[in-house]
């Protein structure tokens, strides 16, 4: 909104200094401080209201030190993470930009999803929460509509280096420091189902050849191949990221470390001089999503100002479900998806400890023809318990020490997935 009203003024009234909110550079700035700065003022007086509304964490028992203190922690402090990522969002960025609106309406969505788990909670003291069947319902919904949205809205496009002579050079000003750039990109956008490999020269796969080797016939399901890969990317990560939200903090600065790596590669995918000195797709417009990460962070490291430990408010599944979910179709629009595995790596870990827990216990009372209700001797588990920060917990590390060491690993696995732009 902001944007369009200092537009207005500066074609109007020609006023010194409004031009500046042509910059993407400035809006994601204004974007990642108004972030901050909402969260920071509201969230005292939101953790006091919840407090009065006695809307507070119910605990399980799992023998974990420090765990009784956290029973009555208020929750749902996902609100306040949507709106800090929202209203800035909605001042600074240009709203008529696909890639953006595609942002809002995964942040709103996911945070439904996850709000109606906790309400059903807190409110209707229900320990297990929304049924799992319908989590993924949501997931794979919201999945479905941005594949096809990627696939089929015509705003959604690439831009290629030249490899023929019917592509023709395109010349860019850098208004920052007037340097001409001269840039060979095809001659006009293309829809494309093309993506990043990691650590590869030739560093494109397209998903199209999953399928077209198998004659021409195969071309028109080449949208349902794409959509299939975005529902299961979507699903894992927001499932992922839900189970990272364990202790405090570590949910959040995982997130914020991720969305600093989403935003540089965003920003330099965007930018045709960047994109040619990386020698990577262009992808118009995408540079706009810096304005929204810039949101996103913010959010996140405001959120941690309550949220570091001892936390005096949870994000509940209406922030955790909601992060994922970001972090998962933001990598998917800037054609990353397939780094998530390296730059989400902590997600990766806490769900891969999951399923061998989950594998292995199953395997065990197979072996031992033991009843699916009995549990499994601690000693014989893969892990003390899952996901794998609990293990720890376990094994008497202090919770501030495993978030600390579990960021530290996320910051060196965030520069590594910038570093793979040029090491290939």
């Amino acid at each position: 909104m902001l944007y369009y009203l200092f537009d207005w003024l500066d074609k109007t009234f020609d006023i010194p200094g409004t031009g500046v909110f042509q910059y993407i550079s400035f809006r994601a700035a204004l974007s990642v401080i108004l972030s901050l700065v909402m969260m920071l003022a509201l969230g005292r007086p939101f953790v006091k209201w919840l407090r009065k509304k006695q809307i507070g964490e119910t605990v399980r028992d799992l023998d974990l030190e420090g765990q009784k203190q956290k029973s009555g922690t208020p929750t749902m402090g996902g609100l306040l993470i949507l709106a800090s990522i929202i209203v800035p969002t909605l001042l600074c960025a240009k709203l008529d930009n696909i890639y953006v609106l595609i942002m809002l309406g995964t942040t709103i969505w996911l945070g439904m999803v996850g709000f109606i788990d906790d309400y059903i909670k807190v409110f209707k003291k229900n320990k297990k929460g929304l049924p799992g069947k319908y989590k993924v319902i949501g997931q794979v919904t919201l999945g479905l509509a941005v594949g096809l949205l990627v696939m089929f809205h015509p705003d959604i496009t690439i831009k290629e280096k030249s490899t023929v002579d019917s592509y023709v050079s395109q010349h860019n000003v850098n208004s920052s420091n007037h340097e001409r750039a001269v840039v060979e990109f095809s001659k006009d956008p293309v829809k494309s189902t093309k993506t990043t490999i990691p650590f590869f020269k030739n560093n494109e796969l397209d998903y199209a050849k999953i399928i077209t080797w198998m004659g021409d016939w195969t071309k028109k399901w080449v949208w349902l191949v794409y959509v299939i890969v975005v529902i299961i990317v979507v699903t894992a990560v927001s499932n992922a990221a839900n189970l990272t939200d364990g202790i405090d903090g570590l949910a959040t600065q995982v997130a914020a470390v991720n969305g600093g790596a989403l935003a540089v590669l965003a920003w330099v995918s965007g930018n045709i001089i960047f994109a040619n000195y990386l020698n990577i797709m262009f992808l118009p417009n995408v540079g706009e999503l810096s304005v929204f990460i810039a949101a996103y962070m913010g959010a996140t490291l405001g959120f941690l100002w309550f949220n570091t430990h001892p936390a005096e408010i949870f994000m509940g599944d209406t922030g955790s479900l909601a992060l994922g979910g970001i972090i998962a179709v933001f990598a998917l629009l800037i054609r990353k998806e397939l780094l998530l595995p390296l730059l989400c790596g902590i997600y990766l870990i806490e769900d891969l400890s999951v399923i061998i827990q989950t594998t292995g216990c199953k395997l065990y009372r197979k072996r031992h023809r033991l009843p699916a209700s009995q549990q499994v001797p601690i000693d014989k588990r893969p892990f003390l318990m899952t996901p794998i920060h609990h293990h720890y917990q376990k094994k008497g590390i202090p919770e501030e020490k495993i978030v600390q060491r579990f960021f530290i690993i996320a910051v060196l696995l965030a520069v590594v997935s910038i570093v793979t732009l040029k090491l290939r």
